[in-house]
């Protein structure tokens, strides 16, 4: 990294390519999520039985998985880390928080009013974790 100028903890030259790469498919698997959990929820509450099977099965696996691996990525290229910067840290443990809800809320063998409770919880953190993630500022829109 010698030589290269740094910026707000960027890597201007080639490293600029692969920041807006995996910020883009890190936000591109954001919106497939929350999207993916929304749907299966409505079907849920609907009274569909969600497959487990298939891509219904598969495809919120893979789209989270490759949502943690661009977030690695971003992390790495830009030398920004949980721990160290208290934004991130605060992402990092609201995005546990998330997800602990969102099992809560798919949860069949859970109550209705407990499951429609951690559904409202997980969308209100959800807005919290993007203005966190915008703002870069740990209180996010609280701020």
């Amino acid at each position: 990294m010698a030589g290269r100028a740094i910026v707000n903890g960027l890597h201007h030259g080639d490293d600029a390519a692969m920041v807006q790469f995996l910020k883009l498919v890190h936000v591109t698997c954001v919106v497939l999520s929350i999207g993916g959990l929304a749907t299966r929820s409505a079907l849920s509450f609907a009274g569909v039985k969600v497959p487990k099977s298939g891509w219904m099965g598969w495809a919120p696996h893979a789209v989270d998985s490759l949502l943690l691996a661009a977030a690695i990525g971003l992390m790495i290229t830009t030398g920004q880390y949980p721990f160290v910067q208290t934004w991130l840290t605060v992402k990092v443990l609201a995005v546990t928080c998330y997800i602990i809800l969102g099992s809560v809320l798919l949860d069949a063998g859970r109550s209705r009013a407990s499951r429609l409770a951690a559904g409202l919880g997980a969308l209100l953190l959800f807005g919290f974790i993007v203005s966190v993630a915008i703002s870069r500022n740990p209180l996010g829109i609280l701020g």
